[in-house]
């Protein structure tokens, strides 16, 4: 029915199991931490620009939401890099 919540048979997005303490996952590879790191930084980058760009135009809206997305892009990189 729809709004009911799922059992375990239907564990969306997991892995299977339908619990909490499955098999523990292996961390990726260094040269893949790297690349999505890599990724991140170039995108963090661009967000950054646009911050930048919106700031010495006059428009502090859309040069905070370019300096969020700076940021939590440049976080999630750095946990990808750090923690696998």
């Amino acid at each position: 029915m729809i709004g009911d919540r799922p059992d375990d048979s239907d564990d969306v997005g997991g892995n299977g199991s339908g619990s909490a303490d499955g098999p523990a996952r292996e961390p990726r590879p260094m040269i893949e931490r790297l690349g999505l790191a890599g990724v991140a930084a170039v995108l963090a980058a661009l967000f950054g620009a646009v911050g930048l760009a919106a700031w010495s135009g006059g428009e502090p809206f859309l040069a905070v939401m370019g300096g969020i997305g700076c940021l939590m892009t440049a976080w999630v990189g750095g946990m990808t890099l750090f923690r696998g």
